[in-house]
């Protein structure tokens, strides 16, 4: 899931104190989940705005919403009227769905309310921890399921290096787990630790940071789409 957190308030202001109305929109999908964009937070920082806005004597009105998902256009269409009456929208969601708002409002001021951190699994209550960089080219097979690129401080491919002492990395003063003595943990677990003797090739970044849009197209679905 991506996991994203809220902007400092001062820096939601900023962008919001030009404008005389403003849609404060949530999205249901995984802002949700890491209680950073969902219906309750957006009705917490409407509450915060809007006693800001009067403490400085703003004159500025917002108005909340929130979607199934902003990253869907079919979920984006169901607001065209909100949208009409807002001068700008405030989007709760990750930058996919904030950069989504933009494109299909395309005359309305859009702006994050939520910086968006990494892909993350829930680890425990009200704890996430980064587990995916969206690389584009996949190792879990050879590793044992753990990703060196996420979970190796230094993204390292022929861990672990020098610096990793008793199951800990050097970044992070021991207070982080060394991506590699994982993998050879899990791989010995599952007597596949030969699977480290083939030496891994350096990195193809060229799938992961190309400087364009990244694309996936189902053919079968995206035919039947646009029927």
């Amino acid at each position: 899931m991506i996991v994203a957190e809220r902007k400092p308030i001062e820096e939601i202001l900023k962008v919001v104190n030009s404008h005389g109305k403003v849609l404060i929109l949530g999205c249901r999908g995984c802002v949700t989940v890491c209680s950073a964009g969902g219906e309750k937070e957006v009705s917490i920082l409407g509450s915060q705005l809007n006693l800001a806005c009067n403490k400085e004597k703003r004159r500025v009105e917002f108005f909340e919403k929130t979607v199934e998902r902003q990253c869907d256009f079919e979920y984006l269409a169901g607001l065209r009227h909100e949208a009409k009456e807002a001068e700008a929208i405030l989007s709760m969601a990750c930058g996919v769905g904030v950069q989504l708002c933009a494109e299909y409002f395309r005359n309305k001021h859009v702006y994050p309310a939520l910086n968006t951190k990494f892909l993350g699994a829930n680890i425990a209550l009200g704890k996430w921890e980064e587990r995916c960089q969206a690389c584009g080219d996949c190792v879990l097979g050879q590793t044992g399921g753990i990703c060196p690129v996420s979970r190796c401080s230094k993204s390292l491919f022929n861990g672990p290096c020098g610096g990793s002492q008793h199951g800990k990395c050097e970044v992070g003063k021991g207070e982080i787990e060394c991506g590699w003595a994982l993998i050879i943990e899990r791989l010995t677990r599952l007597r596949k630790l030969d699977n480290l003797k083939e030496i891994m090739g350096m990195k193809n970044w060229r799938f992961s940071r190309d400087g364009g849009p990244r694309k996936l197209v189902r053919e079968e679905l995206y035919l039947e789409g646009r029927k």
